[in-house]
């Protein structure tokens, strides 16, 4: 019972036509059938490897691709290594993308031939593997270095079913201020648009306050080779571009996670700005390409910037912005995505969420401040009310159940807690009018070091208006983040 309890919440967590959705990796019957992945599985007291040891990850990755996908391949020492099930979801969202009728089909004599433009390939090369050999899908493939170029032609010409569907291609460093030249000519003439009225979106942000500007011109700006512009030819046209970035500003906050060996050299991990930077450039250079993508794409690894790259998008005139979350075990990416093709039906606006799941980031915290502690002070949080908690530390969840005395009790304490851990200003609070129990389960995800992401969802049973949780959820926060602050002052 309890096997199929977990394997059907793990399900509800990855792509369903991921090939790992209803089975997960069987780490026992793999090291049977390869013997070089023997090595490093332990089968006490349940089959698992070391992921911490670069070595094995990157042996289960090989017999995975092998096992499963029918490719071959591998990647030097110190190169990023991707783990597959995590890839596929990126590829199945893709396939979702281009098989809905949220932007109008690309005009283009390829017919039904979907082609796509991976950046920054790395020696992985595994996006074009996977979406070549899943999906029968064109790529094109960049990076800058000499090595993962080699590699990724290797790993391309070792599986001679796809060869011919993957172009690998080497972007030219240098072209950099030429492309820059081109963003700045563009930039200028949006702002003019823009400024008389002629950008043609009828919904957008409203304008910046000062404090705002002075944010946006503080932020780090990309310096680095070609993303887009000089990378893609003239005349070219694709269904999609994908990114995993360099999330990480520095190689030290890089590795900073003791927890796992997936390896990753300065070019891939790394970027002044980080993630949030790339990304930026990748905006700049699609408002020059415009049209030239059905869609641009990216996964993003920390949710604060996800708010951030979702206005700028708006006010740069885009159609379209669709998100997703990517979950695998304890880790959260997000993927964005964006189109300037017409739209072909009317879209919800960005705006609008699902008020039965809250998510909030926790973030600057100290080596010492763990999932399980923050999940152990949401049990306290919650329990001080009158809520019945159930934690279960190995899921990272606490489940919830909570009458309509306790739901006053929780928001009337919480505000007095938070407002004597923090800033000794009274919170006005609603009174929650829920007409049975509130059952909501709360997780906790690693970011990256120092970052978790807190996510509450309401149950279905819940009868309560999800308003109550809002409220509650809300203080939740307040209440951590104080608790966090206290840390660090301590």
């Amino acid at each position: 019972m309890t096997r199929k309890k977990r394997k059907t919440r793990e399900a509800a967590t990855i792509h369903p036509r991921n090939k790992y959705a209803e089975n997960p990796p069987d780490f026992a019957l793999l090291a049977s059938l390869y013997p070089s992945f023997q090595p490093f599985v332990f089968l006490e007291p349940r089959p698992r490897i070391d992921w911490t040891d670069f070595n094995a990850t990157r042996e289960l990755t090989r017999v995975l691709l092998l096992h499963d996908h029918a490719l071959h391949w591998w990647i030097p020492d110190g190169q990023l290594c991707p783990t597959v099930p995590n890839r596929s979801n990126y590829i199945h969202w893709l396939e979702d993308l281009l098989s809905s009728d949220v932007v109008a089909k690309a005009n283009s004599d390829r017919g039904s031939n979907v082609r796509g433009f991976d950046i920054g390939t790395g020696a992985n090369c595994i996006y074009p593997l996977l979406g070549a050999s899943l999906l029968g899908w064109s790529f094109v493939g960049t990076d800058v270095t000499d090595v993962a170029l080699e590699w990724a032609e290797r790993n391309v010409k070792s599986n001679p079913h796809v060869s011919e569907l993957i172009e690998i291609r080497k972007v030219d460093d240098t072209l950099d201020g030429l492309t820059t030249e081109l963003r700045s000519n563009v930039a200028v003439d949006n702002e003019c648009k823009i400024m008389n009225g002629m950008d043609g979106r009828e919904v957008g942000p409203s304008p910046p306050s000062s404090s705002s500007k002075e944010t946006i011109h503080s932020e780090k700006r990309y310096h680095g080779p070609p993303i887009l512009l000089g990378v893609v030819k003239d005349g070219e046209e694709f269904d999609f571009c994908m990114c995993n970035p360099p999330f990480f500003e520095s190689m030290d906050e890089a590795g900073l996670n003791p927890k796992t060996a997936c390896g990753g050299t300065p070019q891939e991990m790394v970027c002044p700005g980080g993630e949030r930077a790339f990304i930026s450039r990748m905006i700049e250079d699609s408002i020059v390409l415009k049209q030239t993508f059905r869609w641009y794409t990216s996964m993003i690894g920390k949710k604060s910037n996800l708010s951030f790259l979702i206005s700028k998008l708006w006010k740069v005139g885009v159609t379209v912005v669709k998100t997703t979350e990517f979950v695998q075990g304890q880790t959260c990416r997000w993927g964005l995505a964006w189109s300037f093709m017409p739209a072909a039906r009317k879209i919800i606006s960005p705006h609008v969420t699902n008020k039965s799941v809250s998510s909030f980031m926790l973030e600057g915290l100290l080596p010492q401040v763990s999932a399980s502690s923050i999940l152990q002070s949401v049990e306290r949080f919650l329990s001080a009310g009158g809520a019945s908690c159930k934690l279960n530390i190995s899921s990272f969840t606490v489940d919830v159940t909570a009458s309509n005395d306790h739901c006053r009790e929780i928001l009337e304490n919480g505000a007095y807690e938070v407002d004597k851990g923090a800033s000794g200003v009274a919170v006005e609070m609603s009174e929650p009018q829920p007409s049975a129990d509130l059952c909501f389960r709360v997780s906790v995800f690693q970011q990256i070091p120092g970052t978790l992401l807190v996510k509450g969802s309401l149950h279905h049973k819940s009868t309560p208006s999800s308003g109550s949780f809002s409220q509650i959820f809300h203080r939740l926060e307040e209440f951590l983040k104080a608790e966090s602050c206290k840390e660090k002052v301590l």
